[in-house]
This record gives structure tokens, C-alpha cells and sequence, in this order.
């Protein structure tokens, strides 16, 4: 799946480009997914409820995470299941690790080799507690008769002579015998009622035994092992719960940060990880020896190409493609990537040559979507940003959608410009971009309106934010541009300390908040440009 996005603080023409992009990839069967990174605007808010668009989904991040590794998926094994085919299973999949789960899938703990060997050299071999089909399973057995599915008790070996035996050994509920062809024994052991009776090498037994059995609900296995290896192999039928620890604190979220199980693991010191999921369901095993296989997240860039404006962990994610109006950034990518710059008033422009280019025809719907993209970011071709191609482009949009460019304007602005129910912060916040210049950060927020006087009059309560912003978030410069579509002109408010930085920026020796610049419409065309002159 490949994400296509735009900046940080989703305007019209970012959200409608990534709308736009990811339909026509995926008619050129390229998987895609529009994305936002922040909160849309009253204005994008309005166009996709227009067009009965739903709001893409928020992206927090990029950064690599657990799911984006190459773990073994759906590697596990349930507490139930008996050590002998835990450790084959192992053994097939060449780990030295092996989540346990239960029977709904939720992480038990892990076993490891070092585990399986302990229990081989120390366990204890005359405690059994598992089920009676494992230790079928184990013994290669045959089931003569089966009254528990449970099977918990102590092991003996019928090795002595009979009266030996009987005189040395106490036969109860609880136990658990292995015999071969000696009859008293099985007699008595029959009518102790012990749990498990097991019959080595294949031997008959009696069939008055087999009916004293059933009467005493006395289990028994019949196996073509031989005594020696039935006594060494019984305890491999044990369930691997026996074995298991609490080591659930060494699972790792399937979302968990990559970077993170790097730092915590080196802590922790083990070689493989259980991975889960948010209700704790085990995904699969993921090894040490495996962490460098890496899928990053794929992604396509729209409306931007600085860091600064883009999404958290972007250096973590593979970059296929970029379509940008902008000035070029600081971006960097390890291959070559396809890059459409162009000196347009919208992205969506762009996008527009990408259909044509591609032969694909343009829906009604996203139709209406790129022409609002371009009607925003052009202000209605009023910005100097505006090319005769974006009008000629929006013209062929509005006839595809069926869109009366004037009076759809009107009511998109109205509704994008309305400050109803919106803090100074929230307002300064909502088209925020941060620009690398010069080593310096420089925030310039530009709030479009059709009253300026809302304001204006409370201009020193946006002053005093604005300092509080930039001392919070260590910006340079913070500059807020109100521009007034009414009056084809921007009013320029600044922090307190970059009085002279902008001046130098329209050639002023000094300047006051406030100052109306006529026909000064563009951040990026207008007050990037001068700013880089002025520092």
C-alpha cells in the first residue's frame, strides 16, 4: 500500500491532490491510499461535503514499526500441544524460539532451546500432566481404552519382579504405569484403578483385563515402543505449558516503534520476540537475525517537498514520487524517484496533466475536487501564482463537474474564512507552514479572509501569540500573513524580535504590525521569495 499525502496543516489543494493522486493510481492498478497528516480546514471540510467525499484518514507517522519487518508470521504453538511436537516444530522451522499460546491465541510466553534443554537434563521424569491424545501422538500408540482426556499423575516402570514390585511400589489413582506381558501386574494395577495403564512392544492383553478396565474406568495405551524407549519418550508428551515462564513483558506490539525494540531488547538480551497485536493475540516470532529485513512504508508526496512540513519518520519511509508547486527543499532520497515540479498556481494542475497524460478520464466527483484545489490555492485566479494553464484547466474541471466556478467560489470562501468558535492559536495554527532558510526556521501562517477587520481589531492578542508560539517551538521568524480576498491584499503581523527581518523584506527601514501590502496573496510566490533576500 502506498500512502500519498500532503503538509502538516491539510489545506484544500493538499487534501484534494492526495484524493485525486490515489484514484488515478489505483485506475493504473497502483495500490493507494490518500492520507492526512492534521485536522482539515472549514474550508476542505465544506468541499468534501459537497461532493459526498469522506475525509481521509489520519497518518501519524512513517517511522519503520514491528509490522514493517519480515517476522515470521502466524509462528506459534499452543500450551496444549505436547513438548515432543513443540520441539519438532522448531526444528522445522530452524528457530531457537517458539511462542505459546492458548486457545483463543493470546500470548502465554516464549520457549526457547535453552528451555528444552534444561528440562532434558533436569526435569522431572516421573510427573505427567498432559492429555491422552498426546501421548498417543508421542508413543505412536493405539488407543484400547480412553475414559480421561486428561491424563495427571506419576510415572512407574514395571522393571522389577512382580513381587517385588507389589511389596515396593504403592499403586493408586494417580498412577501411571508401564508394562509389558506381565499379567499379575496389570491385574493389580487394573484393580487399584490407576489412570494409565500403558502395554509396551505391541503385547496382547487379556481380555477379562480389558473388561475389568472398562468396569474400573482404567485408561489404556498399547505401543510397539519397547520399555526403555517408552520410559525416555513419555515425558516429551508432557504439554509445553509445564515449561513455560512468564515472559509475555518480551512481546512486542505489532505497532511498536522499531527503533524502540532495538533499544529494548539489547536490555532484555534475548534472541527472538513474540509479536502481538493490541488485544494481545500472537502474530508470529520475530528473530534477531532478522531485524534488518526491512518493508519500508511507501510514499508519495503531494503540495510539499520540505521535511519540516512533512510527516513524522519520513527518513524512515521510501519516497517513489513527488508532485510539488513549491520551491524546491531539503528533501534527499537514496534512489531516483519520479519529481514533477512545475511553476503552476495548484497542485491539482499538475495532477490534471498526470489524467491526460495517463488517458484516464476524470470522474465528476474528482473533478470537483481538483477544481476546488485550484480555486484555493489561487484564490480564484486572483493570486500571482496563477497561470493560464491553471484557468484553462479549472474551466475544463467546472464543465466536467458541472460547477458555476463564480458562485461555487463564493460560497467555498464563506465558508472556509468564517473564525466561528476558533481560539487566536487555533486560527494561527490552521495554514502554518515551517520553512528551513538559511539554517533558520521560519514559520509563516497565512489566514484568508473576506473581513480583516475581525482581525485587526484584536491584533495585539495575535501578536502576543505569536511570540508565545515561536518561544515554544524555537522558531526564528514567525510571521502571520491575513490576507484579505476583498481587497486583494494581505495585512503583516510579526514577532516581536523579527521587526527588522521584515522589514528588509519589502526594503523598509522599519515597518509597524499591521501593514496592508497590496496584491500580496502568495506565501510562496510573494513572502518566501523576499524573506530568503532578506536574511
Amino acid at each position: 500500500m502506498i500512502y500519498i499525502f500532503g503538509h502538516k496543516k491539510p489545506d484544500t489543494d493538499t487534501v484534494t491532490s492526495s484524493i485525486a493522486l490515489s484514484y488515478l493510481k489505483n485506475k493504473l492498478n497502483v495500490e493507494s491510499k490518500p492520507m492526512i497528516l492534521g485536522d482539515i480546514n472549514k474550508e476542505t471540510e465544506f468541499v468534501l461535503n459537497y461532493f459526498n467525499v469522506e475525509t481521509p484518514e489520519l497518518l501519524e507517522d512513517v517511522k519503520l514499526q514491528i509490522k514493517d519487518l519480515n517476522y515470521y508470521k502466524d509462528c506459534f504453538i499452543n500450551e496444549n500441544c505436547s513438548i515432543s511436537k513443540t520441539y519438532e516444530y522448531m526444528s522445522k522451522k530452524n528457530i531457537t524460539g517458539i511462542p505459546i499460546v492458548d486457545s483463543s491465541y493470546k500470548l502465554k510466553g516464549l520457549l526457547t532451546s535453552k528451555m528444552l534443554g534444561k528440562e532434558l537434563i533436569n526435569g522431572d521424569f516421573t510427573k505427567l500432566n498432559t492429555s491422552y491424545d498426546n501421548i498417543i501422538e508421542v508413543l505412536k500408540g493405539e488407543e484400547i481404552l480412553k475414559f480421561d482426556s486428561e491424563i495427571n499423575g506419576n510415572i512407574i516402570v514395571a522393571a522389577y519382579k512382580s513381587t517385588t514390585f507389589l511389596n515396593t511400589l504403592e499403586l493408586h489413582k494417580d498412577t501411571i504405569m508401564i508394562v509389558g506381558d506381565r499379567h499379575s501386574l496389570i491385574e493389580a494395577a487394573i484393580l487399584s484403578k490407576i489412570k494409565l495403564l500403558i502395554i509396551v512392544g505391541n503385547l496382547e492383553i487379556k481380555e477379562e483385563h480389558i473388561l475389568k478396565a472398562r468396569e474400573n474406568k482404567v485408561n489404556i495405551i498399547r505401543t510397539h515402543y519397547d520399555t526403555f524407549h517408552t520410559a525416555k519418550l513419555i515425558n516429551f508428551s508432557n504439554y509445553t505449558k509445564n515449561l513455560l515462564k512468564d515472559t509475555r513483558n518480551i512481546s512486542f506490539n505489532e505497532n511498536d516503534y522499531y527503533d524502540d525494540f532495538k533499544e529494548k531488547c539489547l536490555k532484555l538480551g534475548y534472541n527472538n520476540y513474540p509479536v502481538i497485536n493490541d488485544k494481545g493475540i500472537c502474530l508470529g516470532l520475530l528473530r534477531l537475525t532478522d531485524i534488518n529485513k526491512l518493508n519500508k512504508k511507501q510514499v508519495i508526496l503531494v503540495d510539499h517537498n520540505e521535511i519540516t512540513q512533512s510527516v513524522e519518520g519520513l527518513d524512515e519511509a521510501e519516497i517513489l514520487e513527488i508532485i510539488d508547486h513549491h520551491k524546491l527543499g531539503a528533501i534527499t532520497t537514496n534512489m531516483p524517484i519520479n519529481f514533477r515540479n512545475m511553476t503552476v498556481g495548484s497542485t491539482n494542475t499538475i495532477i490534471y496533466s498526470l489524467y491526460k497524460e495517463n488517458n484516464i478520464e476524470i470522474p465528476s466527483k474528482i473533478a470537483g475536487l481538483m477544481l476546488s484545489g485550484i480555486i484555493s490555492d489561487t484564490l480564484k485566479f486572483t493570486s500571482p501564482t496563477t497561470t493560464q494553464y491553471d484557468k484553462n484547466v479549472a474551466l475544463d474541471l467546472a464543465n466536467i463537474a458541472n460547477i458555476d466556478i463564480d458562485k461555487y467560489s463564493d460560497d467555498m470562501f464563506k465558508a472556509g474564512t468564517s473564525l466561528n468558535g476558533k481560539t487566536i492559536k487555533d486560527i494561527i495554527d490552521t495554514d502554518l507552514k515551517v520553512f528551513d532558510i538559511e539554517q533558520k526556521k521560519i514559520a509563516i501562517s497565512q489566514v484568508i479572509t473576506l473581513t480583516s477587520d475581525e482581525i485587526l481589531s484584536k491584533k495585539y492578542d495575535y501578536i502576543n501569540t505569536l511570540n508565545e508560539m515561536k518561544e515554544n517551538r524555537g522558531y526564528d521568524v514567525f510571521i502571520l500573513c491575513v490576507t484579505d480576498i476583498i481587497k486583494n491584499g494581505s495585512y503583516i503581523l510579526f514577532d516581536y524580535k523579527s521587526e527588522s527581518i521584515v522589514a528588509n523584506m519589502f526594503g523598509f527601514e522599519s515597518i509597524y504590525e499591521g501593514y496592508f501590502f497590496s496584491k500580496c496573496l502568495s506565501r510562496k510566490k510573494q513572502l518566501v521569495p523576499l524573506i530568503i533576500s532578506a536574511l
